[in-house]
């Protein structure tokens, strides 16, 4: 069996910082994998070549921002969504984006949820908390993310 674990895809070192600190705090002890850009994030889950050559050992969820360098949150979403091995993975959008625009978006592309990170420390740590214990113990997935 493969260990559950958290794809935190977030180029802000602060939210990363106040996320991990938010999923400790909240005593979620599964791994969490950070990845810094879009591009990385399809790496990880696709494979360099994007063709899901990867090992197929895939995370829980997701908690993807929008705005990021080299491929921004949107394109990684359709991506994940294209592809028959990734296409179930639960994908969060978790973002400081106001803009109705981008959550139209997110879940037109498929996102589980979009959840604005709060700017406040407290509600940050408690958002943050809130949505690893939703979708690291409560949410059941299918055991392959990537079966049809």
């Amino acid at each position: 069996m493969t260990t559950q674990y958290l794809l935190l895809v977030e180029d802000d070192p602060d939210d990363e910082a106040l996320t991990l600190k938010a999923l400790k705090r909240h005593q979620i002890a599964n791994p969490v994998q950070i990845v810094r850009d879009g591009a990385q994030a399809l790496d990880f889950l696709l494979g360099p070549d994007r063709q899901g050559t990867r090992e197929p050992n895939l995370p829980q969820v997701v908690l993807l921002d929008l705005k990021l360098p080299k491929v921004d949150g949107l394109e990684v979403l359709q991506a994940i969504r294209a592809h028959p091995l990734t296409q179930k993975l639960p994908v969060i959008i978790f973002t400081s984006s106001r803009e109705e625009s981008d959550i139209l978006k997110a879940y037109g592309f498929g996102a589980n949820s979009f959840v604005r990170k709060p700017v406040e420390f407290n509600e940050f740590m408690a958002a943050a908390g809130q949505l690893g214990l939703y979708w690291l113990l409560l949410n059941t997935p299918p055991q392959d993310p990537g079966m049809k």
